[in-house]
């Protein structure tokens, strides 16, 4: 299996990191650039468009490799084709500034028709092909406003990409599923060449061009692969958790921050500076001291998820009670925070003892 897997690495790396480059010029060139906003850290303008660089390399290294693994089919050109529609709503987000319904709406559809035809549905034992299409839908949107919510420091959203990918990577070689394998490998790679240009201090943006077809893609993977073997000698049926687990620090970070917003009457898709990522900043971290905690998390968080296919229902509590518990220190380090500040309009302010 490696024999694919490296090579789809390393390909899609290498394209990514050259289509990025490429697209940074471009971009200054054409001054298609983030402006700094309330919203954002970055202290100057950064070129946009590594969205774009992001889908041809995944697209590409798709077209090379799976045809070369013997495994293209029907529902992974359906899962492309999404992906680039996805890209061009993204896109004009990014150009245009599109509403929060708006998008909404694209990522909706995108959703439904890759439950139906893109191999992206549910399981967990449950018959109701109904039951599991709204379950697949409402997952592909979470987990795409997830990495899109991640999109708010310089490398949040790509290195935490790069971390769950391999997890889900590592659990579908486990599983021997050379498809999704290969799948996983693209989007390490082809993330893993952008970083290098996103990384703090960032030189490019990925955009929504970029957060929304990752957070799509990912979703898939998660959802495509095969976690739980009725054949094993071990019954684990935890090991269908093995998702929830990977992406347990993204969805923190949603559902943490969309929960702040409607406690203060706003709305959740407004972006401002309240995430787990900002607050570590304003404690005196550096952005790269920012980046890699949250790395550090996702990859506690992930080990644990690559073992739980092959764990007893007791080694399942221990992961699930180590997810929890890093989860935990993280919303120590935040109520902390709220304790000692008032936030108002996305920003905090001391409060002034009675």
């Amino acid at each position: 299996m490696s024999r694919f897997l490296i090579p789809a690495f390393l390909v899609s790396a290498f394209s990514s990191a050259i289509l990025t480059l490429l697209v940074r010029n471009i971009s200054l060139k054409k001054d298609f650039r983030s402006i700094p906003s309330e919203d954002r850290y970055n202290p100057h303008s950064i070129a946009l468009g590594g969205g774009i660089a992001i889908i041809i390399s995944i697209i590409l290294s798709f077209a090379i490799f799976f045809p070369l693994a013997n495994v293209f089919n029907p529902e992974l050109m359906a899962i492309s084709l999404l992906a680039v529609f996805l890209f061009a709503a993204g896109l004009t987000d990014d150009i245009k500034n599109l509403s929060p319904l708006q998008k909404l709406i694209f990522q909706t559809a995108a959703a439904t028709l890759a439950a139906f035809f893109g191999g992206g549905r549910v399981e967990l034992f449950i018959e109701s092909r109904l039951i599991t299409a709204a379950m697949s839908i409402f997952w592909i949107v979470l987990l795409i406003n997830s990495f899109n919510f991640l999109d708010n420091m310089d490398g949040a959203s790509a290195g935490i990409a790069i971390i769950v990918s391999a997890v889900l990577g590592s659990a579908a070689c486990i599983s021997g599923d050379l498809e999704n394998a290969v799948f996983a490998a693209v989007i390490c790679g082809t993330l893993a060449g952008f970083l290098i240009f996103n990384f703090p201090p960032a030189k490019i943006f990925m955009g929504d061009a970029g957060s929304l077809v990752i957070g799509f893609l990912i979703a898939l993977l998660t959802l495509r692969i095969t976690y739980y073997n009725e054949t094993s000698a071990i019954d684990s049926r935890a090991a269908v958790f093995v998702p929830l687990i990977a992406v347990a620090v993204p969805l923190y970070d949603f559902i943490s921050v969309t929960l702040l917003r409607l406690s203060q009457g706003r709305s959740p898709f407004l972006g401002d500076t309240q995430h787990f990522s900002h607050r570590l900043k304003r404690r005196g971290l550096s952005e790269r001291q920012a980046a890699l905690t949250l790395y550090l998390a996702t990859i506690c968080t992930g080990l644990g998820a690559v073992f739980l296919s092959r764990a007893t229902l007791i080694q399942a509590g221990v992961i699930f009670t180590q997810t929890l518990m890093i989860l935990g220190i993280i919303a120590i380090l935040e109520k902390n925070n709220i304790n000692k500040e008032t936030i108002i309009n996305g920003s905090e302010k001391e409060e002034k003892d009675n």
